[in-house]
């Protein structure tokens, strides 16, 4: 079986400690239609993080 994660879409954008919430709830509601989202901080700047959604 071929499991694929594609990228669809990524923006960096101004961390707040809230951003997670918001990943978290697209992940619980969008996982049935095959989206995945995710976030990280920029490794460069810690004051930025990086918002991607997958197509799993």
């Amino acid at each position: 079986m071929d499991n694929k994660i594609e990228t669809l879409s990524t923006v960096k954008l101004q961390y707040s400690s809230d951003l997670y919430k918001i990943v978290d709830s697209l992940n619980r509601t969008l996982k049935e239609q095959d989206l995945m989202f995710g976030l990280a901080l920029d490794d460069n700047d810690e004051d930025q993080a990086i918002f991607t959604i997958y197509r799993t």
